[in-house]
């Protein structure tokens, strides 16, 4: 792979900061798109669906090289939880997902313009949520984190630490599952300079146990 920059379809800030750890060379190019699920859309679906659409769409409005997009979600039994539109939205999800396990879905598409390649790859997470109170609710709703988060809340939060005992990838809850990323660009020959196993759980403060399993899997993309 001649051309090794990453154009990340992406304006979010914890996926900006999750790829610099990678060491790649890379640009900004937000898009947008509809994000509105499909009537009986499964979490797998929606988010790969999302992921590819991202990255079309940066490379129709000239993104040139290896476009990265990613769209992430979270689901539980009774379906998918979206952004937040306001407070009393966010309050609701979080009351939903106290004291159980959901899961977080994040589809990466890795699209080269030049070929026209596109390969895309899926992360799932377990998340057990801890039992937070009425008043920490409130005190994380008041800080206004949750408002542009999947599920209305973010697992790297200082304040409010709602989730215990993770026992996957916490990249891949924060937005990005680098290993995953890793693995997609090695399979096109393009490496990262830094040692991302290591860099992505300095940076998280996470001792992750599923990395080496990520990293070694066979690499079949859709």
């Amino acid at each position: 792979m001649t051309d090794a920059t990453i154009v990340l379809a992406s304006n979010s800030p914890r996926r900006r900061q999750l790829l610099a750890l990678g060491g790649w060379s890379y640009h900004i190019q937000p898009v947008d798109v509809d994000e509105t699920p499909h009537k009986g859309e499964s979490a797998p679906d929606y988010v790969r669906r999302l992921g590819e659409c991202k990255a079309r769409t940066a490379a129709r409005e000239g993104a040139v090289g290896l476009v990265l997009a990613a769209d992430t979600t979270v689901a539980d039994q009774a379906g998918l939880l979206g952004k937040p539109r306001h407070a009393t939205e966010a309050r609701s999800m979080l009351l939903r997902l106290c004291g159980h396990t959901h899961q977080v879905f994040t589809a990466l598409a890795v699209l080269h313009t030049c070929s026209g390649q596109l390969l895309t790859d899926l992360c799932v997470t377990d998340v057990p949520m801890r039992r937070y109170s009425e008043i920490e609710i409130q005190d994380y709703i008041a800080s206004g984190d949750p408002l542009d988060k999947a599920g209305a809340y973010a697992i790297q939060h200082a304040g409010f630490h709602p989730v215990e005992r993770l026992a996957g990838c916490y990249a891949n809850v924060v937005g990005l599952p680098l290993c995953h990323l890793a693995r997609m660009l090695r399979s096109l020959a393009v490496f990262s300079p830094a040692d991302v196993p290591q860099a992505c759980q300095a940076a998280l403060g996470y001792q992750c146990p599923v990395y080496e399993q990520i990293l070694a899997q066979k690499e079949t993309y859709v």
